[in-house]
């Protein structure tokens, strides 16, 4: 870069510098960011207390109706089963089918004090839960009838044992005990029955209760509604505004009016954005004079890199089997080695131009190989097949020379035999085809994945490799990425390379440039 881009390059630091102390990060008070969030918050915030209230509210309601729930099932367990139990257990002792000693181990029958245990403990828990009045009457008349009836078991138990009293035990069973398990089966049902009505009223207080928070919840929707949607129109006009005014000078800058200015009166981000935009705006003419200068130099690079690309030993050493040719008394063979460095160095000046025809390109490496040939002669065979159809078509000039040399060198030299370089070409589907196949040494799988990496870099980052990376990489800057260059290899058996362009007439690009 000459001096002029380096001045340029230096103000265009000082301006960013200057702008950004003159508007500093903490200029934001109020960043979009904390703006979004502020109004996500006033919209969710009050629905979200109003979530939190009905979801207290059911689930206490719903604590108490599980609860009422559960004690239903317990008190209808029972309800079922405990009067037929009771009864069937007590008849058997006093028939003597069975005694109190042995009844544990009837399958079908269960200890009367068991039974009399275990529903006076279940029930005791249910009396201490139980808040309606009503239910809590009729568990306290279960207990005390089930004090009773135990009392009655005991009478029987000592009937039993003193032998003798089946008849006043059988009375007993009729008159106290099938009465007394009767009364205990309709204090369970009275208890189910009041703890039915409880659940109702739970359930009344409940839908009632939804209902309220229904009315309320839509007057709360309606009014938070309307406050969001105040809300985000402010803020989205806020933030659009700007938006808008950077869209529009955008525009016009990309027209080429660089004194567009925006002006933001916001304290947040955008304001920060307009001032790096108005920034930006009065750098880019300097910058799109200074893009426009190195492109220029760019291209003279690439041009005297394409030239430098000759390997200056070939050329010492042509001249010097011109010198050995000429000294050996073949003066005919060595005007013909002349005649071909000629053609040779003709078409790599080509006048200045950056295409040519691919009839040319064959005749390059043509003139190429058989100056080579006759210094290799011993180890070097080729062939060019090119199908004349491709003669009118464009290539950028010294496309192939470079695949050939690598060829030659890398390939058939390293073999220390004789090898052979095929060259040919094909058209299909509007591309054209350009393969150099060797029979050289060829390569590695590491080694071969090594040189493909190379080759897909920028020319002047690559450590070996740097022909082909420049053929590469000349034909992706002026075809397109899908175009370049494929490299295939394997030890022993030599390398293929296949050049991929669009089919383009030679005649039809120079009419393109006319045009442009």
């Amino acid at each position: 870069m000459g001096k002029r881009g380096k001045i340029s390059g230096e103000s265009i630091v000082k301006k960013r510098n200057k702008a950004t102390a003159k508007y500093p990060s903490n200029r934001v008070r109020f960043s979009i960011k904390n703006k979004i969030l502020l109004l996500v918050s006033m919209a969710a915030i009050p629905f979200l207390i109003l979530a939190l209230c009905i979801l207290i509210s059911m689930s206490r309601y719903n604590r108490t109706y599980d609860e009422i729930v559960d004690n239903l099932t317990v008190a209808n367990s029972y309800n079922i089963s405990f009067k037929e139990e009771m009864d069937e257990s007590l008849y058997k002792i006093v028939v003597g089918y069975t005694t109190f000693e042995t009844i544990a181990e009837e399958n079908e029958l269960k200890d009367p004090y068991i039974l009399i245990k275990d529903l006076r403990n279940r029930f005791t828990e249910l009396e201490k839960v139980t808040i309606d009045e009503e239910s809590a009457i009729w568990l306290a008349s279960l207990l005390r009838n089930l004090d009773t009836l135990e009392e009655r078991v005991d009478d029987i138990v000592e009937n039993v044992e003193a032998g003798g009293h089946y008849e006043e035990n059988i009375k007993e069973l009729d008159n106290n005990i099938y009465i007394l398990t009767e009364l205990i089966q309709d204090d369970i049902q009275y208890y189910i029955y009041y703890q039915t009505q409880s659940m109702d009223t739970v359930s009344n207080r409940l839908n009632h209760q939804i209902r309220v928070f229904a009315i309320i919840s839509t007057v709360l929707l309606i009014f938070f509604s309307i406050v969001v949607i105040t809300l985000v129109i402010w803020a989205v006009t806020r933030i659009l505004t700007p938006i808008q005014s950077l869209y529009c000078a955008a525009e016009k800058i990309a027209e080429g009016d660089f004194e567009v200015r925006v002006n933001t009166d916001s304290n947040d981000e955008l304001a920060v954005l307009s001032q790096g935009f108005n920034d930006m705006a009065g750098n880019i003419e300097i910058l799109v004079g200074q893009i426009r200068e190195d492109e220029q130099k760019m291209r003279r690079a690439d041009l005297r890199l394409l030239q430098e690309q000759i390997n200056p030993h070939f050329l010492y050493n042509t001249l010097d089997n011109i010198v050995w040719l000429i000294e050996a008394n073949s003066p005919e063979q060595a005007v013909e080695m002349v005649i071909t460095l000629s053609d040779f160095f003709r078409v790599v000046l080509s006048k200045g131009k950056e295409f040519i025809s691919i009839k040319q390109e064959e005749q390059h490496i043509r003139s190429y190989l058989k100056i080579q040939e006759k210094r290799y002669h011993d180890i070097l065979e080729y062939d060019i097949q090119i199908d004349p159809v491709l003669y009118d078509y464009q290539i950028l000039k010294l496309t192939l020379q470079p695949l050939v040399e690598n060829a030659l060198y890398h390939g058939i030299k390293y073999k220390r035999a004789k090898g052979y370089i095929h060259i040919y070409g094909e058209k299909e589907d509007g591309l054209i085809r350009l393969i150099v196949r060797d029979s050289g040494v060829g390569m590695e799988k590491a080694e071969l994945e090594q040189l493909r990496k190379e080759i897909t870099q920028p020319c002047q980052e690559t450590e070996k490799g740097f022909g082909l990376a420049n053929v590469n990489e000349r034909i992706k800057m002026y075809f397109g990425a899908e175009y370049g260059m494929q490299i295939d290899s394997e030890k022993g058996k030599g390398t293929t390379c296949v050049i991929t362009i669009p089919a383009i007439r030679i005649d039809e690009k120079q009419s393109e440039r006319s045009r442009g």
